[in-house]
């Protein structure tokens, strides 16, 4: 069971504060645990990974759409505040991947930073759980794909870029919203998105191969800002992109559609009601990628703005920049909230 920390390292005290932004508003409660594995396995088709690393549970960024609310029930939590203000850290993550790598079963595959919550929340300013996972990376070199929402993941160019040097490393920066507005009220603890497109000049600046992600796409929320945000990702030196469609599965619903309707609440039902469109049918695994003319619509916007841009998809990527051996389907998988 994860040990509550009675006075945790404050994130906004380190010298990494220029990444962080301002604190959250909500108070934090800090658990520490160790951890009995690190490495979990995805055996989904739909997800583009096999292996994933998740240093934390709970994220601090608070993002209203996050699938992986309804597993912190698993520790006795609720999906909705106490996801975004009760953080477990693994404070043994690297000593556990080491072990994991060390190990002749390991195969040497790529290993996706994170597969639920960010790796780059801004305990990890404080904590460093990252950064020593991906220290043993670059000791075992071991292939290595970054998604995160978060300016802090800048402080680890350097070593990504290393890890570059003796593996294959590629990172996204998750980027929903142009709108700094739409992007304060539905993923409040988030860097802003201007902060978001320099993350990904600063990484492309490093030598790390930089993608962005749209992710997810909400119908009458974020689909008319697309085309910027490929633009904006374009000219910072973003080399690919990949669009996934926003599910909400079981206790994310409510407590997505309470901030959606706190936020914008004249167009929460155009919303909620446009989603339904894109997720129609009978065929379950046609409603988890999107159906119907309007999801088609927004993926094809998506497929011609890349096309001009020069921007790299799924359908037309190398899959080791994605993962082991195969790409995603367009749809809100584990590359968290």
């Amino acid at each position: 069971m994860p040990r509550r920390v009675s006075n945790p390292p404050n994130p906004w005290a380190s010298t990494h504060v220029e990444w962080l932004e301002e604190p959250p508003a909500a108070r934090l409660e800090v658990y520490e645990e160790e951890a009995r594995s690190i490495v979990a396995r995805n055996d989904s088709p739909d997800v583009p990974f096999t292996w994933s690393v998740n240093p934390y549970r709970g994220c601090q960024h608070a993002c209203a759409y996050c699938y992986a609310r309804s597993g912190h029930q698993h520790l006795g939590f609720g999906a909705g505040t106490d996801f975004d203000t009760k953080v477990v850290v693994k404070t043994n993550a690297a000593e556990l991947l080491r072990a994991r790598l060390a190990s002749r079963a390991w195969k040497r595959a790529w290993i996706a930073f994170s597969g639920v919550t960010d790796c780059y929340q801004p305990l990890e300013a404080s904590y460093g759980v990252t950064r020593a996972c991906l220290e043993v990376c670059r000791e075992f070199r071991q292939p290595v794909g970054v998604i995160t929402k978060s300016a802090l993941v800048r402080r680890d160019a350097d070593l990504l870029a290393a890890i570059g040097r003796v593996a294959e490393v590629h990172a996204h920066v998750s980027i929903p919203f142009a709108d700094p507005l739409g992007a304060r009220r539905i993923e409040p603890g988030a860097s802003a998105p201007h902060a978001r497109f320099e993350t990904i000049r600063a990484l492309v600046d490093a030598g790390v191969p930089t993608g962005v992600a749209v992710a997810p796409l909400i119908p009458g929320l974020n689909d008319s800002q697309v085309p910027e945000i490929l633009e904006r990702a374009r000219e910072a030196g973003a080399t690919s992109a990949f669009l996934i469609l926003l599910r909400l599965a079981g206790e994310v619903r409510p407590v997505f559609e309470e901030r959606l309707r706190a936020a914008f609440p004249e167009r929460a039902d155009k919303v909620l009601s446009a989603l339904a469109d894109m997720r129609a049918g009978s065929d379950f695994g046609a409603r988890m990628r999107g159906t119907g003319a309007r999801w088609q619509a927004a993926r094809d916007l998506f497929e011609l703005q890349c096309r001009r841009l020069g921007l790299r998809t799924t359908s037309d990527m190398a899959l080791d920049t994605l993962g082991p051996d195969r790409a995603p389907a367009p749809r809100q998988g584990e590359l968290f909230g």
